[in-house]
């Protein structure tokens, strides 16, 4: 199976220019290709995770990737998918959001592979230094506005009168195949990917390579992700899921995966992980034959957060889990420990109130919210329902000391199976 073969069973294929020859192109050897990252943002996004891993599969497949960091078109903003004119960026958030992205495109692709080493440009470098009477000479004479008009990504906008769009995010489509032309000509890059919004702006690099170089090139996209229920893809209640820790922690991240809608749960293990075939196959059996175990969704949410994080975060954030579900508080770090407390509801007791007299367990179920009285929290602990750190009470005369508390400042109640309490002394 080659590349392009693996795509299409994945269902990662929306677009191509040319099917025949892109595959005539792949069987005759290594191939350039490139896909744009705009740092609009200080970090990447679960979203973008789609072309990312795209570019790490040609990779592994052979073929040479170069990934680019958007300075000259960020600056601008993509209106591909957008209602609104974006907030334009000023240079010093530009260069940090760059620093950060390139960071995360160098933890997917290797850059020191002895035969397809990836690259990592920014097309800043080649765009800056054109004026703005050349760009319109030698790229701007070679597009009608016509052309350009008829793209989606512009026409959308243009049909809504009160946004409309502007002149600097109409220009967009030229920078990208500005880029385009730049990689084809200086690198010897013949095929861009992107997501499926990013058709008008490839095939129009395609179109520009061929009028100026007289040359052949690809475009391919993929597709869009939604969620089975037609929401957006990698959106939760406290927004976008981002691959930078410092916005979105691990444990957070690794719970999106666990989350996985059952009717999403196979596609995604072919979307984001490397995992082959026979893999996919053998989870979609079991994953069948006992939804509830969610065989599937813990090996996708393992393989991605290791793939970003590193399997030793992925440890981590599975002991947090399993701590939400009663497992063992034995040995877990400080951090880890963190990651659960911002999870659940939490109630603040002063310490004088444990280091006084020990304070009864019964007194501060009830304080906690956790038990409606004291007559509901002695028949809770009578009939085995309360955990003092995840481990069972039953004793009437239990009470809570300091010695009780984690890392000498918090103490996890619960009832039942999830009804969880964080008490912090204070």
């Amino acid at each position: 199976m080659n590349i392009f073969e693996e795509l299409e069973w994945r269902g990662l294929v929306a677009d191509c220019t040319d099917v025949t020859e892109l595959n005539k192109r792949l069987a005759a050897g290594p191939i350039t290709l490139y896909c744009g990252f705009d740092p609009t943002a200080d970090s990447l996004h679960v979203g973008n995770l789609v072309p990312l891993l795209a570019l790490r599969r040609f990779q592994l497949a052979g073929h040479c990737p170069i990934a680019v960091a958007g300075g000259a078109t960020g600056s601008i903003g993509d209106p591909s998918g957008k209602s609104q004119e974006r907030q334009l960026l000023t240079q010093e958030i530009l260069d940090r959001n760059i620093a950060t992205v390139k960071e995360q495109l160098r933890r997917l692709l290797d850059f020191e592979a002895a035969a397809n080493p990836a690259r990592l440009v920014d097309n800043a470098s080649w765009t800056a230094p054109v004026s703005f009477l050349g760009f319109l000479r030698d790229i701007g004479k070679h597009f009608s506005v016509n052309q350009m008009v008829a793209k989606e990504s512009v026409r959308a906008r243009m049909e809504d009168r009160e946004v409309g769009i502007s002149y600097t995010e109409f220009s967009y489509m030229l920078l990208q195949a500005f880029d385009f032309y730049h990689l084809r000509k200086e690198l010897n890059c013949e095929l861009q990917i992107g997501g499926s919004d990013q058709w008008g702006n490839i095939t129009a690099g395609t179109d520009l390579i061929r009028k100026k170089l007289g040359a052949h090139a690809f475009g391919l996209t993929l597709p869009l992700i939604t969620n089975a229920d037609g929401s957006k893809f990698g959106k939760t209640v406290a927004g976008a899921v981002w691959l930078e820790p410092q916005r979105t922690s691990v444990y957070r991240f690794y719970q999106f995966w666990i989350n996985t809608d059952d009717r999403d749960v196979l596609r995604y293990l072919k979307y984001f992980t490397f995992l082959t075939r026979d893999e996919i196959a053998a989870l979609a059996e079991q994953h069948t034959a006992n939804p509830g175990a969610r065989v599937a969704h813990k090996a996708l949410a393992r393989s991605v957060t290791d793939l970003i994080h590193g399997a030793a975060a992925t440890v981590e954030a599975q002991r947090a889990s399993e701590v939400l579900f009663g497992g063992s508080l034995e040995a877990i770090s400080e951090a880890t420990f963190a990651e659960i407390a911002g999870e659940i509801p939490s109630k603040e007791i002063p310490r004088a109130r444990l280091v006084d007299a020990p304070l009864s367990l019964i007194e501060l179920l009830v304080e906690a919210g956790l038990c409606p009285s004291k007559g509901q929290a002695r028949k809770d602990l009578e009939g085995g329902g309360i955990y003092v750190n995840n481990v069972r009470e039953t004793s009437l005369q239990r009470t809570v000391s300091p010695a009780d508390l984690l890392f000498g400042k918090n103490l996890l109640l619960r009832k039942g199976k999830k009804n969880y309490t964080l008490v912090m002394v204070k």
